[in-house]
């Protein structure tokens, strides 16, 4: 699936919500704790990653692509 974001960049943890991946800052929180969200083939391990437009992120078998809106 394709998320766009408006700004230059997004942090990890907001992305999750913005994708409604994760429904809060806790789950998305969880998720990344438990090295469940890949970031371009590695584990993402910080929830305030900034996550740019062409990052590719995997959870839960789902995938996403980060664009520009």
């Amino acid at each position: 699936m394709k998320v766009a974001i408006k700004t230059d960049y997004i942090k990890l943890d907001q992305l999750l919500k913005h994708a409604a991946v994760a429904s809060t800052g806790g789950e998305a929180k969880a998720l990344i704790k438990e090295g469940m969200v890949s970031l371009n083939g590695e584990t993402a391990t910080q929830r305030g990653k900034k996550i740019y437009p062409g990052d590719r992120l995997t959870v839960l078998d789902q995938e996403i692509e980060v664009v520009s809106a």
